[in-house]
């Protein structure tokens, strides 16, 4: 069974200019091939996303801009990481349950999972998922 400590932040490849900044996933950055980009933005202040954990997918959020709070869980163990850097994801392996929360003003979280949705890859429950977690 998955824990915290398969959950870790990956570096982008940031190529800078006097123009801007451009960063690239491709290749090996991520060790998945994405099937599914998504994307949250307008996020009201004080709200919460996710809640949920994924039986198989495995997914890579970006803060494209602003800040936000990812809290992980495996059951046992709970850690909040702050994504706040365009160049910086954060790899959520399968069985992880993760809350996101504390939205900046003009946030954009960008995903990429390892998988289509499938509605029965997710677990929406907590109390679901601490039965996953204990079979």
């Amino acid at each position: 069974m998955s824990t915290i400590s398969e959950v870790r932040l990956i570096e982008i490849p940031k190529i800078q200019d006097r123009r801007g900044n451009l960063s690239v996933i491709e290749g090996e950055t991520i060790p998945f091939v994405s099937q599914r980009v998504y994307y949250l933005y307008d996020v009201p202040s004080g709200s919460k996303r996710g809640g949920h954990a994924h039986i198989e997918q495995q997914e890579f959020l970006i803060a494209l801009s602003g800040s936000f709070d990812v809290i992980l869980k495996d059951g046992k163990n709970t850690k909040t990481i702050t994504l706040n850097k365009p160049n910086i994801g954060l790899l959520i392996v399968s069985g992880i349950w993760r809350e996101l929360k504390n939205f900046s003003s003009g946030s954009v979280c960008l995903v990429l999972s390892s998988g289509e949705f499938s509605e029965e890859d997710y677990i929406r429950e907590y109390k679901s998922f601490r039965l996953f977690k204990d079979r």
